[in-house]
């Protein structure tokens, strides 16, 4: 087999022409990239079924259809980086997504999302719950993800907001006057 040479048109190729799939690989997140889309967990105490429900729990959590699960990937990766280092944490992950699977007898992902839900605040309310404390801080401490609702970050560094303006976000409709009057 033949290999082909690394260049531009092919490094977009394999990332899936997706500015966050090339910074992600360039930055060595833990994801292979072997086709446009296709990407694989790097994960060292989880399995791939586990790896996988974590990952829809997280989606669960905080929904947002516009967020690929690429971005998703860093809360299992977060996870997966704590059940190694506390035994305590991989149990409680592994058990739970045992008693997902087992409320119904079949795998919680081949579920629908009402009867996952249902689920989720019932038996797997634990791991729902350690989903959560773990998503809100894998999820949005992540630049990529702030790019992408467009957050700037943090505005220490440019002289605090006041200098630069809390109002600019593009996406949120002006406010009528009355709601906000501007200062004389």
């Amino acid at each position: 087999m033949r290999r082909r040479a690394m260049n531009r048109r092919r490094f977009l190729h394999l990332t899936g022409g997706s500015a966050a799939g090339a910074a992600m690989l360039a930055a060595g997140v833990g994801l292979t990239a072997t086709s446009p889309g296709a990407w694989a967990l790097a994960l060292s105490s989880l399995d791939p079924h586990q790896g996988r429900t974590l990952l829809k729990v997280a989606r669960h959590v905080f929904p947002h259809g516009t967020l690929d699960d690429v971005y998703y990937a860093g809360v299992v990766e977060a996870l997966d980086g704590e059940a190694a280092a506390n035994p305590a944490a991989a149990t409680l992950l592994a058990d739970g997504v045992k008693t997902l699977d087992a409320a119904t007898g079949m795998q919680w992902i081949d579920l629908s999302e009402g009867y996952q839900r249902e689920i989720l605040e019932g038996p797997g309310r634990a791991l729902l719950d350690k989903v959560k404390g773990n998503a809100v801080v894998s999820l949005y401490n992540n630049p990529l993800v702030w790019r992408h609702f467009g957050y700037e970050g943090p505005s220490a560094r440019h002289g605090g907001y006041i200098n630069r303006g809390f109002d600019d976000l593009a996406w949120l409709p002006d406010p009528d006057e009355q709601a906000s009057p501007r200062p004389a």
